[in-house]
């Protein structure tokens, strides 16, 4: 297939952002039945995944001249967050795909060629840690390492995995990111959870597989806005690279939120009672009342935090601006304290739910465990945001972490 064999998406940006956003919410009835056998498959079910393909979702981020929607990250979240709903593993395997696709508009066209040009809906998958060894050879590396915690790799057909940089003397001078053919490297399988087991982010291997200069990514240009965009005018990839990955979290996080207060909304309205007590019906007791009415607002906090960094991060791609150090820890701190919001409304939806949230057969347990488990990324522990966030406000260069 190629480029003009694809027929590009809407030329309104809200346009295709009502229809992404409605594909996912379409897809709600399958992705809530398979959620049970995502969880103990330890893997999206596979009509699970077709129809997200047939649904261009695998395509958010991708370039508009392959057929992507070469969307912006408030669609992501938007979109993801529909997906989270009915079942967390699956927005999240979509999320992470997503994510590792907007950096192949980074790539070379050659690059973006070989991977999308014989299948543009593929599936991609990354780690960004550098947990591998390479060897500096002609015109590439030689590599070979573990990365752990893939997501979306059982169903990816190209990685973009984290190495590092060396040269002929074998010292580190860099931080890269090199795209790698799924054929080239193998899957432990090492991800036994109690939350987000269908995720699938098991453990990529590489032994000693060849990965050219043209399919690394230099992970400092991307961080300084240094990198040589093909097609400069793609605003989408201007995007800061820390703040579009953290909110590729945050979107499947508020979705399992409103999963969780639909599953409770719908209970309540069945008529629900509180046991050991006189209300036949919880929705009388105003302890219920004062409950539904703090998740719900924890929920729209998430939300309008979550919503105001993806408009920041848009705001400043539409204009090949990169984002201020002030501005992307912000961002940190906004995903961080969005996620944080939707597991203490969770924790109220659970409060009100009882003793039958837990029962095998109520998604409540399953959102709980998922989203305690998603909700502690490294990239979303609160404490660390807080000082990456509290240091650029007082002007302190030194910084905590070099994911800023």
């Amino acid at each position: 297939m190629t480029v003009a064999d694809v027929v590009a998406p809407s030329s309104s940006p809200t346009d295709e952002r009502e229809r992404l956003v409605a594909a996912a919410r379409d897809l709600g009835p399958l992705l809530a039945k398979n959620a049970r056998y995502a969880e103990t498959g330890r893997r999206v079910p596979q009509d699970s995944v077709d129809a997200i393909r047939a649904a261009g979702l695998f395509d958010l981020t991708k370039p508009a001249r392959f057929g992507g929607s070469e969307e912006g990250f408030r669609t992501f979240v938007e979109t993801t967050l529909e997906i989270g709903r009915f079942c967390g593993s699956t927005a999240w395997v979509v999320a992470l795909s997503n994510v590792t696709s907007y950096m192949i508009g980074m790539s070379p066209e050659s690059v973006q060629e070989e991977i999308l040009g014989t299948d543009p809906h593929v599936v991609t998958c990354g780690v960004i840690t550098p947990t591998a060894t390479t060897v500096r050879v002609d015109g590439g590396y030689r590599v070979t390492g573990r990365w752990g915690f893939a997501s979306a790799s059982l169903h990816a057909s190209w990685a973009v995995m984290g190495i590092p940089l060396t040269d002929e003397e074998g010292d580190v001078i860099g931080a890269g990111m090199g795209w790698i053919p799924m054929a080239d490297v193998t899957i432990d399988d090492t991800w036994y959870v109690a939350g987000m087991a269908g995720s699938g982010s098991n453990t990529v291997v590489a032994d000693d597989i060849f990965v050219p200069d043209i399919r690394v990514l230099s992970v400092a240009d991307i961080m300084s806005g240094n990198s040589a965009l093909p097609f400069p005018d793609e605003s989408l990839y201007h995007s800061s690279l820390v703040p579009a990955l953290l909110l590729a979290l945050v979107g499947p996080m508020l979705g399992m939120a409103e999963g969780a207060y639909d599953s409770v909304m719908a209970t309540l309205k069945k008529g629900k009672p509180i046991s050991y007590s006189f209300y036949d019906k919880a929705v009388d007791s105003p302890t219920t009342q004062l409950g539904m009415a703090k998740a719900r607002s924890l929920i729209d906090q998430a939300r309008l935090l979550a919503l105001r960094a993806a408009d920041d991060v848009d705001s400043a791609a539409s204009t090949g601006r990169l984002m201020s150090v002030l501005e992307r820890s912000r961002v940190r701190m906004d995903s961080a304290h969005a996620a944080q919001r939707c597991r203490e409304a969770v924790e109220t939806l659970l409060d009100i739910g009882g003793a039958g949230s837990f029962a095998q057969v109520n998604p409540l347990q399953r959102i709980w465990r998922d989203l305690e488990t998603s909700s502690r990324h490294a990239f979303i522990n609160v404490n660390i945001n807080q000082e990456v966030y509290g240091r650029a406000l007082l002007g302190i260069e030194e910084q905590v972490t070099p994911f800023v």
